[in-house]
């Protein structure tokens, strides 16, 4: 991918939701589906009873307890949760990434996907394969290595300009765009399918923090609720053991972090937020800089010593590529530690340096939904005295051989981090 349509793609894809300083783990979140009235991450019986405690006066409304949201709460409120419950109801009215209020009708058999972090949800919540009816595919094209089925898939064109006839005529129940098309130019496609009685969604699908509730409230939408939870708790379990170990260190024994997104002509550029150092453990050498993927000045890195540097190869890396060949992710780390400007900073002389590829982030042409390997990894090199038994390798294999159906072997193929471990 060229240097321009790179910066452009990490503009836009930051546009698609913010993420905030809160936990990474599963508790910061609710189901933002109407029928949740408690606000917690199910629809349950719960919910019926605190429905008929608004009724009677002694709850609170909540914005969720219109489940059937006709502007009323009352007893057909009660039954909509029960149909929720049982599996059995015609329509859903949840929100979207966007902040869009969406009454989906059901079933949804036929879903048309406007970019990759769609489709790989769509994998981790056992859609079939069948149900895929249309893609858009271009800009970013799919990651064949990461998505082999794509070529049986019809294509409805560019993500941020799909032909709107051609997903008319594949019929679909459903077209899911990002958040940051409700907002985008292609927010007059959304309003044209919506206006021919298309149900359209809008979501995020690659924030780190942010992914639960989408996940959870997609799942509620094509009754693939117990899929959502399965892997929403199986994160979780790994967020909150990456959060609870470094929970408590001290300033003191926290190693400053140098993120680099990309170097070239135009200078060097942190990754800002979207690095997750402070949830990994380390001290962001230039947390006082604004925003994400900013210029910074190669003098002002050295000079504020970081003792461990995590560079992104954005062109090398891969599931398509031997296991063993990570010449590229060598040759970036030999470049990042022969620079003159870092030759006295810690990280360089202690030999800790680390590349990481896109595949594992959340916001450039070949990511998708894996951002909290990244931040496995990354907990591994700051802190392995205390992830010793934390193997992000094997949490990858698990994510694609449970979750995604992929039969790749990381000791056969896959290049992504180098070195696998904490080197010094």
């Amino acid at each position: 991918m060229k240097t321009f349509d790179l910066i452009v793609l990490m503009m836009l894809f930051a546009s698609s939701g913010p993420l905030t300083a809160a936990s990474a783990v599963s508790d910061d979140y609710s189901l933002k589906v109407f029928g949740n009235a408690n606000m917690d991450d199910t629809v349950d019986e719960e919910d019926a009873e605190y429905v008929q405690g608004i009724i009677d006066g002694t709850n609170e409304a909540t914005e969720l307890a219109d489940a059937n949201y006709d502007g009323e709460i009352d007893e057909e409120d009660i039954a909509q949760i029960e149909r929720i419950i049982g599996g059995v109801e015609t329509e859903l009215t949840l929100i979207d990434g966007a902040d869009r209020i969406v009454t989906v009708e059901k079933p949804v058999e036929r879903v048309v996907v406007c970019f990759p972090h769609a489709l790989e949800t769509l994998r981790t919540l056992k859609v079939p394969k069948d149900d895929i009816v249309g893609a858009a595919k271009r800009w970013p094209e799919y990651d064949p290595g990461f998505f082999p089925e794509m070529d049986d898939i019809p294509e409805v064109g560019n993500r941020w300009d799909p032909n709107v006839e051609e997903i008319l005529a594949l019929k679909p129940d459903l077209v899911m765009f990002t958040a940051s098309s409700a907002y985008s130019d292609t927010s007059s496609t959304v309003s044209s399918l919506e206006s021919v009685g298309i149900d359209v969604l809008c979501f995020s699908l690659n924030g780190l923090e942010t992914y639960p509730e989408e996940i959870l409230a997609l799942g509620y939408a094509l009754d693939r609720e117990g899929e959502a939870k399965e892997f929403v708790d199986w994160r979780g379990n790994i967020l909150d053991t990456i959060e609870n170990g470094v929970n408590d260190l001290p300033a003191e024994d926290k190693p400053r972090v140098y993120f680099e997104a990309t170097s070239g002509d135009d200078g060097y550029k942190i990754y800002g937020m979207y690095a997750y150092t402070a949830m990994a453990g380390g001290d962001d050498i230039f947390s006082d800089q604004p925003g994400s993927y900013t210029s910074v000045n190669p003098e002002a890195i050295a000079a504020r010593e970081p003792d461990i540097i995590v560079k992104v190869e954005s062109t090398a890396g891969g599931y398509d590529m031997a296991a063993g060949d990570t010449s590229e992710l060598e040759d970036a780390r030999e470049e990042m530690m022969g620079r003159d400007v870092l030759q006295y900073v810690p990280a360089v002389n202690e030999d800790r340096v680390y590349i990481i590829s896109v595949h594992l982030l959340s916001f450039f042409g070949d990511s998708g939904c894996r951002s909290f390997i990244q931040l496995a990894y990354q907990a591994k090199w700051f802190h392995p005295e205390l992830f010793e038994d934390l193997d992000p390798e094997a949490i990858h294999q698990e994510y694609l051989t449970r979750f995604q159906g992929l039969d790749i072997d990381l000791d056969e193929n896959g290049v992504f981090v180098y070195p696998l471990e904490e080197t010094a």
